[in-house]
């Protein structure tokens, strides 16, 4: 949906392979909005959030599916990025935190944390792949 030879699209591009955390909001059973902070990979077509299992986000979107995402602003509030997007969990046991990708996008905030790649995969073992249906961004 990102048309990268439009100066405002490979901008958002850039930030979301370069942002560490983007806020992901989903929808309780109940109609209250569910809002966290999360790590993320982007890969020009999707985005992956690695969740530990049995958490609010993740029956939310078994709830309901349709969720939306948005980079922390910058440029004092003049650079917003915000995704409309349909999650799927993912039941693949190669896909986890382990990915090269993601793992070299974090490897410094694992390591500060003391822990490896593995122990966040062993831990944060449910995948979430979000497939964009709208971006919407201003600078």
């Amino acid at each position: 949906m990102l048309d990268l030879t439009r100066e405002k699209d490979a901008h958002v591009d850039q930030r979301l392979r370069n942002e560490i955390m983007i806020w992901l909001a989903s929808t309780r059973p109940d109609g209250r909005p569910h809002l966290v902070a999360v790590w993320f990979l982007w890969d020009g077509s999707n985005i992956l959030i690695f969740s530990q299992p049995n958490t609010q986000k993740l029956r939310n979107i078994r709830h309901n599916p349709v969720v939306m995402l948005a980079l922390d602003t910058a440029e004092q509030g003049d650079d917003i990025v915000r995704i409309e997007g349909r999650a799927e969990l993912v039941d693949d046991p190669d896909l986890k935190a382990t990915l090269p990708a993601f793992a070299q996008k974090y490897a410094a905030r694992l390591q500060a944390m003391g822990w490896t790649a593995e122990q966040m995969a062993a831990s944060y073992s449910q995948a979430i792949r979000i497939t964009p249906t709208r971006f919407s961004n201003w600078s």
